[in-house]
């Protein structure tokens, strides 16, 4: 928990690692090189769980996005949806 802010910061980053060394071992036979291998070498072979170890060795660091909007509307990002257009 160190080496991240909170809980979800930890599972959310944990879970999207696992998903792209799910991706590295299956295309591994493709030849196409679109993932990043493993970083540390493990006794486990299940994706969760070397995500994690990455994370706890620091090999995996996370960061917060970056906000556009400085109104504070999450949906600002939302383009053409004006207030006074009434058009329909």
């Amino acid at each position: 928990m160190d080496k991240v802010d909170s809980r979800f910061h930890l599972v959310h980053l944990a879970a999207k690692r696992a998903r792209e060394i799910n991706g590295y071992y299956a295309q591994l036979g493709e030849g196409l090189g679109n993932f990043v291998p493993p970083l540390v070498s493990t006794a486990s072979n299940k994706p969760l769980s070397i995500a994690l170890e990455e994370i706890a060795q620091g090999k995996i660091a996370g960061r917060e996005p970056v906000s556009e909007t400085a109104t504070g509307d999450p949906l600002a990002f939302i383009e053409g949806d004006d207030e006074g257009d009434e058009s329909a």
